[in-house]
């Protein structure tokens, strides 16, 4: 028998976020390599494939990008003098358009007749018309590099009407979200200057904040702005374009007020972002913590102990406990050390893995009631393998709480999601999700508490609601109406 020899991607219980990016601009040469490595490293969270970042040096942007993790990918950089500047964006890179081809890492870059590179973009998000929009260009003698990267296109816009009646930057930007759709959070370096902006909707995440009174920093999270010693102002408004250079720092809007509606992506809250972030102002570990409360007095359960799944799941099992008088304990041990992938040629040794990432205290579950809580339920895999695991370990009552509601939707906007057959939820009513889990109760956070939790409902909850904010396509249907 001949197995497959390559590391394999592991299906569990989680989403991804596509990527995560960061920038700094300074009027003066300052270590831009340490910055945005610390910056990058911030937001490792967000995407562990691959990394990149550009730097603006003596009026010209030198780019270095591999595969890899930012600290394995920095040490391999053997002359960091060399990445010294005045500005630099960076890019963590979890993959959805466009696949895992070396081709589609970030930053990408323009390059002048010179062969020298002028403006260079990271991205985070995803555009819904991308593939029709390259074609136009392609048609018009544009050259693409990418594998259908959303990215790229972004970049190839902007050089296009840069090069109409010699825009602006500012002009070339607005007249590119004119022409896209979809989510997009875009950090622009070119011609000794930065601009940073949001599509409409502020669905990916994006803020700003100072190191000193003139250097200016961006990023998808505040703790990549605490990475460096930075304050954190203000996150970007939906729409916003901000542009700094020497002189100034400038807001605009790229769309009129009325065309602008706030729904970023909820799950910013309840997994994606790291829980000492600050998000739209509002701390994700009191979010998350919160949630915890809601699910007890939404479904309350009599239980010997609450434990959360490292790390999403702990703030809302804290905050079960704290609501409930049960106690929590930290009893699943988790190994910090492990990678995303495998060499493993059976499905069966494949299965174990769970074993290697989660492992229980024993002696602290042999005939417990066990409240368990997790951030959500995605297909249910690694959910039913930590049941099992628990059970073995003697267990006496196992309770599942998923600190989400039902997911029954996938995601086009910039989130790497099964498809709807694979979704637990969408093929299956809460009922039959007990018993494929092997539980003794099953319950989802109501949408109406994430939503009094949140402070309102403009936020994108199209993975729970099959309901978004910019559709795939005109002909989409609400998902929801479609299970039925």
């Amino acid at each position: 028998m001949i197995y497959q020899l390559f590391p394999i991607k592991e299906k569990t219980d989680k989403f991804h976020d596509e990527c995560g990016i960061f920038g700094i601009y300074s009027p003066n040469k300052v270590d831009t390599f340490s910055l945005i490595q610390f910056g990058l490293f911030a937001l490792q969270h967000r995407g562990q494939e691959a990394c990149g970042f550009s730097v603006l040096r003596d009026g010209f942007i030198i780019s270095h990008k591999s595969e890899g993790l930012v600290l394995d990918f920095f040490r391999k950089i053997l002359n960091s003098e060399c990445y010294h500047g005045n500005a630099a964006i960076g890019h963590t890179r979890y993959s959805t358009e466009g696949g895992q081809s070396k081709k589609n890492i970030q930053p990408f870059f323009g390059e002048n007749i010179y062969g020298k590179s002028t403006i260079s973009i990271v991205h985070n998000g995803n555009l819904v018309n991308a593939q029709y929009i390259r074609k136009k260009l392609e048609s018009e003698g544009v050259h693409f590099i990418s594998e259908y990267s959303d990215s790229e296109v972004i970049l190839r816009l902007i050089q296009k009407y840069l090069l109409e009646s010699n825009s602006s930057l500012e002009k070339a930007i607005k007249k590119t979200t004119l022409d896209i759709k979809g989510a997009y959070s875009v950090i622009v370096l070119m011609d000794n200057k930065i601009a940073a902006f949001r599509d409409p909707n502020g669905i990916r995440p994006l803020c700003y904040g100072i190191l000193n009174e003139k250097t200016y920093i961006f990023s998808s999270e505040t703790c990549g702005i605490d990475s460096i010693g930075g304050i954190y102002i203000r996150d970007l408004f939906p729409g916003e374009i901000i542009l700094v250079d020497k002189k100034s720092i400038k807001f605009s809007m790229i769309r009129k007020k009325k065309y602008i509606k706030k729904r970023i992506c909820s799950f910013e809250y309840i997994y994606f972002s790291r829980p000492d972030s600050l998000i739209e102002n509002i701390n994700v570990y009191e979010i998350r913590e919160k949630s915890g409360e809601k699910l007890y007095e939404q479904h309350p359960v009599e239980a010997d102990v609450v434990i959360g799944v490292p790390d999403s799941g702990v703030p809302a099992a804290i905050g079960y406990s704290k609501a409930s008088g049960i106690p929590f304990k930290p009893i699943l041990v988790k190994n910090k050390y492990i990678g995303r992938s495998f060499i493993v040629p059976k499905q069966e040794m494949r299965e174990k893995m769970v074993n290697l990432k989660l492992n229980p205290i024993l002696y602290e579950i042999k005939e417990k009631r066990v409240v368990i809580i997790d951030d959500s339920i995605v297909r249910g895999t690694t959910s039913r393998r930590l049941v099992f695991i628990l059970r073995k370990a003697g267990a006496k009552e196992i309770h599942f709480r998923s600190a989400s509601p039902p997911i029954i939707a996938p995601c086009y906007l910039g989130i790497d999601t099964p498809s709807r057959k694979d979704l637990i939820s969408y093929t299956n009513i809460k009922e039959n999700i007990k018993k494929i889990l092997n539980v003794d109760s099953l319950e989802f956070l109501s949408m109406n508490n994430i939503i009094d939790i949140l402070g309102s409902n403009n936020y994108c909850f199209g993975c729970f609601t099959g309901i978004y904010p910019v559709y795939k396509n005109i002909n989409c249907t609400k998902i929801n109406h479609e299970k039925k």
